[in-house]
Parts: structure tokens; sequence; C-alpha cells
């Protein structure tokens, strides 16, 4: 990467608008999708189609974090914002997830990154090694919601009553299969949770450089066919701390227009073969 200063990014105008643009439908898509996950989850379950059971949980676990939720908290949806926080709720709690803490943890991380490690608990596995990154995931949302909870007294009802919600929903499963009536819940309450272990080693640890000198070297740029593939094209997190504004559906776009910027200062090109 070229030394010196930075030039300014190109605006949204310069890129296109267009960029911030999604149809209604693939909204409506996007927000239905979880819930459609879900369902399906206990309705193979329920009729022993276990491998396919699972696999739509471990489909809900990717849209929702960085897809769907993450457009949530950043309103790229373009929702009326009582709608927003009604499915950002509302989605993150068919993954044992605050929705509030989310939102608050990450646009904390949007505005603090990569100068206070002490107050950015989303990007603290960017710091450690691989090893520490994937051992913080077990307790990594319960951190997030307890310094949501520390961090912003004024949000502390509403982190509450979805704690509360979250604990009422595994102490559900536990009695329906305790009681003997199935297990089908227990199990998506294990498959849920195991499934949040490896997010802050692929959303913090392996995107982030946050020894980099500037806002295009302190988060990697991904590219290539087999890239795109493992990470079903949400390998632009770049692109995504560039441009916030735009939703996850536009990201593969978004990265061709800055492509020729981005060659021109020189920002390493990390592909996996091809």
């Amino acid at each position: 990467m070229r030394s010196g200063p930075e030039p300014p990014l190109p605006t949204l105008d310069e890129l296109g608008r267009d960029l911030l643009d999604l149809p209604r439908c693939r909204v409506a898509v996007s927000l239905g999708t979880p819930f459609a996950l879900a369902g399906a989850y206990f309705g193979f379950a329920l009729t022993g189609w276990w491998p396919v059971a699972v696999g739509c949980v471990v489909a809900l676990s990717f849209v929702t974090y960085g897809s769907v939720s993450h457009d949530l908290v950043h309103r790229t949806l373009r929702l009326p914002k009582r709608w927003n926080e009604f499915f950002l709720t509302a989605i993150e709690l068919l993954m044992l997830r605050s929705g509030r803490a989310y939102r608050l943890a990450h646009l904390n991380h949007h505005a603090r990154y990569p100068a206070l490690l002490h107050d950015d608990p989303e990007a603290a596995a960017a710091h450690a090694g691989p090893l520490a990154a994937l051992a913080s995931g077990p307790l990594f949302f319960f951190r997030l919601w307890w310094w949501a909870c520390r961090r912003y007294p004024a949000h502390r009802t509403r982190l509450w009553l979805e704690g509360v919600g979250i604990a009422s929903l595994i102490g559900a499963a536990v009695f329906i299969a305790v009681y003997g009536h199935s297990v089908v819940p227990l199990v998506y309450v294990g498959l849920v949770y195991t499934g949040t272990w490896i997010v802050p080693f692929a959303t913090a640890h392996v995107p982030h450089t946050p020894d980099g000198t500037g806002p295009l070297s302190q988060t990697r740029r991904f590219r290539g066919r087999i890239a795109r593939l493992v990470a079903l094209d949400h390998l632009y997190h770049l692109e995504h701390h560039l441009y916030p504004r735009v939703p996850h559906h536009r990201w593969p776009e978004l990265a061709r227009r800055l492509d020729p910027f981005l060659d021109d200062r020189g920002v390493r090109v990390i592909r996996l073969w091809w």
C-alpha cells in the first residue's frame, strides 16, 4: 500500500446512490427468511428429518448476525424506525440474542475501532490470536449484552427485558425436554448457542487489522471466486467499514465500483486460491 496521507474516499454520489436501493420484494424476502428457517427447523425436526433441520439452523445463523440483522442495525433496509426495531428484536431473539445489545455494540464498534480497544468489545478478538478469538466465542454475546447494560443506562430496561425473554425461551425448552414432551426445542437452543461460537473469530479476528495506519488498511480486502463462495458473498468487510449505509445485498457491486480506487492506492488483495 502506498505511503503518505490517504486521499478522500469516493463519495456515494460518485459511486452511485443506487447502491442504497433495494426492491421491496428483496427486503420482504430478507425479513421473512429467518422466520421461515426457524419454522422449517421445527417442522423437519418434529418429523425426524434431523440433517435438514440442523442445516436450517446453520443457514439461520448465517442470515441473521452478518446479514439481515446487520442491515437492521444500520437501518439500511429503510424501514420505519418502529418496524426496524421490531424486526431486529424478533430476529435476534430467534437466535437467543439481544437485538438492542447488538445495535449498541456494533455502532460503537464503527465509532471507536481501532483506537479504543478497552471500549470496543465487538472487536476484541481482532486484537487477539486465533485461539483466543475462538475461545471468546461461548460467552461473546453475553459479554456484549452485559457491556451494553453497563455502558448505556438509558437502554437498561429494554436490555433486561430482552435478557428475560431469552432466559424464558431457554427455560421453556428445558421444561419441555425434562417433562418428556420433546427435545426438539432444547436441541434448537443447543444448535443456536454453539453456532454463535465462531462469530468473534469470523467477524472480528479474520477481517480486521487493527495495526493498520488508516481506514484502507485496518480491515482486509478479500477477493476471488473461492472466497466469495466460502463467505456466500459476505467477504466485503473493508467496503462495509468505508460505506456502512450500503445494505449487504449490494456489497459485491460496491466492491466492484470501488476496486479502481483501492487498486490505485495499492490496497492489498487477499485471495483464496483464485
